[in-house]
């Protein structure tokens, strides 16, 4: 693992001014997300926390130019999204892996839709393979790797392309609590040799505040963001963030948030 951050910060400025969606449904209109701004800058990694259905992927899917605002608008680098973002790499909780394609393949997938260098994209594959630490299942088909390996296929396939943003929904939502952390250490060393500008969506905290620079907290439906901290810990992050003061207390202030909003009872 990389210890010193690279010299070169990339990435792209992300913001949102008025974003709003709004969907109809057979008992009315559905507010998504009110009316929201934001702005992530270069290479800066973004945790977004909130409760289920708060709007978190709908944002994210916005950013991603995949779902048109019914407000607002996206701006990348100042200028609007008028169509998907092609300079990203974009990690679900599925890892919507080929089931007939091996490890290795899945993530050659990537490079070979967008038309790039083959060799190149093989080095870069199997590089990431081997900081992931999966290079001895790139012959392995998806039916054959744990959940937490074929996550790491996964976002190696999110990276292969070296993309300027990164978008991550839920990513070790359905992992153990091991595999998430050593998934949070590997992310951290993978984000540090190559800045990106990253919006990470979880469900936790703990999660949230050990990864990122800022957390946007997102209260319950509608979506609506209630707060943006700026996270003051050391990099990397130690395996055991949880014994950082600091921390606890970034953490305990969300906890205290969600229970003022009634998210969390005692």
């Amino acid at each position: 693992m990389l210890s010193e951050p690279a010299t070169t910060l990339r990435g792209l400025a992300i913001s949102g001014v008025g974003l709003t969606k709004q969907f109809e449904t057979q008992d009315g209109t559905n507010l998504a997300l009110q009316p929201t701004d934001f702005s992530i800058e270069p290479g800066e990694f973004v945790s977004v926390v909130g409760p289920s259905g708060c709007g978190k992927s709908t944002l994210m899917l916005m950013i991603a130019g995949l779902l048109e605002p019914s407000a607002g608008q996206v701006l990348v680098d100042g200028k609007p999204l008028t169509e998907p973002l092609t300079d990203v790499g974009i990690v679900f909780q599925d890892d919507l892996l080929l089931d007939f394609r091996t490890s290795r393949d899945n993530i050659l997938l990537q490079g070979k839709i967008r038309g790039l260098d083959k060799q190149e994209q093989l080095r870069r594959t199997d590089e990431l393979m081997a900081q992931l630490g999966i290079e001895k299942a790139k012959n392995r088909y998806p039916n054959q790797l744990s959940g937490g390996m074929r996550q790491r296929v996964s976002i190696a396939r999110a990276l292969v392309h070296d993309p300027s943003v990164l978008l991550m929904d839920e990513p070790f939502g359905a992992l153990d609590a091991l595999t998430r952390t050593q998934m949070r250490i590997d992310l951290e060393a993978l984000w540090r040799e190559r800045p990106k500008t990253v919006l990470f969506i979880t469900h936790s905290v703990e999660e949230a505040v050990g990864l990122a620079d800022r957390v946007i907290v997102m209260g319950p439906s509608p979506g609506r963001i209630v707060k943006e901290m700026k996270i003051d810990l050391p990099r990397p992050r130690p395996v055991q963030v949880g014994d950082e003061a600091a921390f606890a207390e970034y953490s305990a202030e969300i906890y205290a948030i969600f229970k003022q909003l009634g998210v969390l009872h005692d």
